[in-house]
Formats: C-alpha cells, sequence, structure tokens
C-alpha cells in the first residue's frame, strides 16, 4: 500500500516535494471538444487524519442524496481489513477536510457511517457523510466529483490529486494489471502509472482524474517501494497464465467504474443491483 504517512515526510524530504504545486483555477466543467483537457485541481477532494480522498458522486446521484467520501480499505480508521472480510454499514463519525480548488481548507465534513469497505478484489472504503450534495455545494461552494461509468482507457492522462499532501502526480495509464497481489491481499484489473506518478504514503485513496473529461477513474492505493515480490509495500503484478512480475518504483490504483452501479437511492450501498460486482460480505 501507499502506507497511511509511514516514512512520508522521509520522501518528501529526499525528493524535495515538500512545497504544493501552484494552484490551478477551479473547474468541474466537461469539456467541449474531445481534444480539450479539463482543468484539475484540488476542489472536492479532502484529506484524512492519515490518507486523502474526495467527495464522489455517481452520474446519476441527486443533490439531496447524502454525500459520499471515497478512499482506500486500508484507511480505515479501524485498520487493515482481512483478505476476504466487507465492511457494509458500520458506525462512524470520522472527520475530513474539505479542501477549495487552491487547496485552502473550507470545512470539516463528517460521517455518519462507512457505507462500505474492503480489501478484497479492490481497496475502497465509501463513507457516507451527514450533509447533502446541495450542503456542501451551497455552504462552501464545492461539487462534489463525478464517479465514471465506464473502464478507464489505456495511455490516457490522468492526474492523482493528494488533499493530504497538497500535491498533484500527472502521468498516464500505463495498462491494467489482471491480478496485483500484495501479502495477503489480491486485486482485480488495476490501473498501473507510468513512472510520473511516483506516488508516496498518505497518498492512499486520492481520486485519479481522467483530464479529458475530469471525471475520477480510479483510487491510488498502492506501490513496489523496494522491488521485493508480492510482499506488503511491494505489490506485484500477476498474469492469467500465473506469471509473475515486478516494478520497483511503480504505482497502482484501483478502477472505480465498478462501484457506480453498487450505488443506489439517497446514496445507499446495495450490492444486488445489477451489475454490481463488489464483494459481499
Amino acid at each position: 500500500m501507499n502506507k497511511p504517512l509511514a516514512g512520508a515526510l522521509l520522501s518528501l524530504v529526499l525528493m524535495g516535494a515538500a512545497a504544493a504545486p501552484a494552484a490551478a483555477s477551479v473547474s468541474q466543467e466537461q469539456p467541449t471538444k474531445a481534444a480539450q483537457a479539463v482543468t484539475v485541481n484540488y476542489a472536492g477532494t479532502v484529506a484524512l487524519s492519515n490518507c486523502s480522498g474526495s467527495v464522489v458522486r455517481t452520474p446519476n446521484s441527486l443533490a439531496s442524496d447524502p454525500a459520499l467520501v471515497l478512499s482506500n480499505g486500508h484507511c480505515l480508521e479501524t485498520g487493515f481489513p482481512a483478505a476476504g472480510e466487507v465492511i457494509k454499514d458500520q458506525p462512524s463519525s470520522r472527520s475530513f477536510s474539505l479542501l477549495n480548488g487552491s487547496g485552502t481548507k473550507v470545512a470539516t465534513l463528517r460521517a455518519s457511517k462507512v457505507s462500505y469497505a474492503t480489501m478484497t478484489d479492490t481497496d475502497i472504503s465509501i463513507y457516507q457523510l451527514t450533509k447533502t450534495y446541495a450542503q456542501i455545494q451551497s455552504q462552501y461552494g464545492i461539487a462534489a466529483l463525478t464517479l465514471n461509468d465506464a473502464h478507464p482507457t489505456q495511455g490516457a492522462s490522468i492526474k492523482v490529486v493528494s488533499g493530504y499532501w497538497k500535491r498533484i502526480y500527472t502521468c498516464n495509464a500505463d495498462g491494467f494489471v489482471y491480478r496485483l497481489k500484495e501479502g495477503d491481499w489480491t486485486w482485480k484489473d488495476s490501473i498501473r502509472y507510468t513512472s510520473a506518478c511516483n506516488t508516496i504514503g498518505g497518498t492512499s485513496g486520492s481520486p485519479v482524474i481522467d483530464t479529458a473529461t475530469g471525471r475520477v477513474v480510479a483510487v491510488n492505493n498502492t506501490g513496489n517501494e523496494d522491488g521485493q515480490r508480492c510482499t506488503e509495500n511491494n505489490p506485484c503484478e500477476v498474469d492469467q497464465n500465473g506469471n509473475v512480475t515486478v516494478r520497483k518504483g511503480i504505482n497502482y490504483a484501483q478502477e472505480t467504474y465498478i462501484i457506480v452501479p453498487c450505488i443506489g437511492a439517497g446514496s445507499k450501498i446495495d450490492l444486488t443491483r445489477p451489475g454490481c460486482v463488489l464483494p459481499r460480505p
């Protein structure tokens, strides 16, 4: 995993990355031309106590629905879920620092529950908040990021936006990994970044945004730190034939289009909805 915080401060010093990048202007609109890129900034991202995240909605979410925050399963305040474990509708009062486009904190949001979390097949946590999308928009001027409802595209230009570090990484989707194995956990159809997205501890849970659409296509979660094979913090790639590849220094994310079919009316996570393939408890 891109470990929550552990070693991150040292990494920033070594990489000379302590300073945040220049803030981009706020824009959450769709491009009018296919070749026109969307401006990506920090608006809608959040900082957790140990990770990054974002306020997200589906293409069909209503303004009156309770807002959702997306992060990693391994960022849960209760610790890493075990392999095969699925958490659903667990009470939580966790707080999140909501950022505007320049990365300035504008509010503290609070969860009412963990709607869903797992580290099986994917690495996600979804918190339901005590405020609706409309309330967040009207009170703080921040719109939720929209989850893309289709599989991401190889070669697409992407940005990984860390609310914790207030840092934006820019690279491309290098390819897709049949199975990504790390310690006891295995994830399906992960995105592999090109090397420019050299994410570190604390960036876990960051939204991965396609710059052509402005939509969230994945959630950042791990990278191979030491070149080890399939150990914690050193995931390995396993293909359909069982062949293992280790890519030291390369980082990965979990696709989010699979979340969309599982979110019903009122932001309810319903694992029985048609098309929902998230693991069940």
